[in-house]
């Protein structure tokens, strides 16, 4: 696999080293090993998948709060999202820093999420799945988000969003000093932030 980075902390793009024949091709997808050389946790224990209908479904943006340890690895097993992701943890050297990318079935490439970060992505075709691995167990009363298109942010998105449910439309403006307030007052705060 090769790593690189990204402008937010411990946030990886990954592409695949295919061997290539006659055949197709074939490549490792997750090595724990290749992920601790790069100071990334890899030892997942939960997978999911989201089914995406239509071109323009924008999902996020979600985050779990501590003490969750929720790093994630996603990647579109059919058709093209562009995903982003936005840091979030305070004391982090990218604080409030956001950065996206293109993922798209046919090359495979990841996008490895460091917990305490937002996540979300807007569908570039019809009939989109995206697979996740995650770190840590999903945990409702954890969950949590900010607004796609909040001033705060500046997301640039490639096209319009034209499927978006309720909940992730409605997050409110986000609040630096409210979230700092919450996230800090956790003990797992007290950790790096981003490390595993």
């Amino acid at each position: 696999m090769i790593f690189t980075t990204t402008p937010v902390d411990n946030a990886f793009v990954i592409d695949l080293e295919r061997r290539a024949d006659q055949r197709g091709f074939f490549a490792r997808t997750l090595c724990v090993r290749e992920f601790a050389a790069h100071g990334i946790a890899g030892e997942f224990v939960q997978g999911s998948v989201s089914h995406n209908h239509r071109r323009g479904t924008l999902r996020g943006m979600h985050f779990q709060w501590p003490p969750s340890r929720e790093n994630k690895l996603v990647r579109c097993a059919a058709g093209t999202i562009y995903d982003v992701i936005i840091d979030l943890r305070p004391g982090s050297a990218t604080y409030l820093r956001h950065f996206g990318v293109a993922l798209d079935a046919r090359d495979q490439r990841g996008l490895y999420i460091p917990w305490g970060c937002a996540h979300g992505f807007l569908t570039l075709a019809d009939a989109v799945e995206v697979t996740y691995l995650m770190t840590d167990y999903y945990q409702p009363e954890l969950a949590a988000g900010v607004r796609w298109n909040d001033p705060r942010f500046g997301i640039q998105w490639p096209e319009p969003v034209t499927e978006i449910v309720e909940r992730d439309a409605s997050y409110p403006d986000f609040d630096a000093s409210a979230h700092r307030a919450r996230f800090e007052g956790s003990r797992a705060a007290s950790e790096l932030p981003g490390r595993s």
